[in-house]
């Protein structure tokens, strides 16, 4: 190889190495960054009154446990409520959520497909479609779901972080009217 020959080959390699890293680095720039979800890991505990749109109030014990996977987080909530007759009735839910390709986003994986992969819920089929959004120091839950007779149900939790631990804002809305509505503060255990 000649000696110009040579100078040209390394500058060509040199050329294309600067267009690889330059390409590498666009790329990252592209791929959402991931938000942080472990200032919310731990779990939850309290009470709350529960306000129904006929203005009913009825207390609730209330505990949520987020914790992190490596693939994304679980939340796991439980709502408790007292019967006149003195027995107690509770929900519990669990729901783990995976990134999304939007920043700040993520997916129920509530089910798999026939290949194995996690996907959403059908609510067409009357499952809930839910999903997360992580903001600042927001953890936002949304379980979307279309009613028999084709209206839509929202339920909204909002669980932010504060001093005592974290501050739930809860909303039920049928076709836009609300239903219930929780606002509390759950202490870090």
């Amino acid at each position: 190889m000649t000696r110009s020959a040579a100078l040209t080959f390394n500058a060509v390699t040199r050329l294309q190495l600067l267009a690889g890293l330059t390409l590498l680095a666009l790329l990252s720039f592209a791929v959402p960054a991931r938000a942080d979800i472990s200032k919310f890991v731990g779990s939850y505990k309290g009470s709350a009154d529960v306000l129904s749109a006929d203005g009913t109030v009825q207390p609730r014990d209330m505990s949520v446990e987020i914790g992190a996977s490596d693939k994304g987080f679980t939340v796991r909530w439980t709502s408790t409520r007292t019967r006149d007759d003195g027995t107690e009735k509770s929900k519990s839910y669990a729901i783990r959520f995976i990134p999304s390709d939007r920043n700040g986003i993520y997916a129920a994986a509530m089910g798999r497909n026939v290949f194995g992969h996690d996907v959403q819920l059908d609510p067409m089929q009357g499952e809930p479609y839910v999903w997360a959004r992580l903001s600042g120091d927001t953890l936002s839950v949304y379980s979307l779901f279309v009613t028999d007779e084709g209206g839509y149900e929202i339920q909204q939790y909002d669980r932010t972080l504060v001093d005592e631990g974290l501050r739930l804002k809860f909303q039920r809305l049928r076709n836009g009217a609300p239903l219930r509505s929780v606002s509390t503060v759950l202490k870090r255990q």
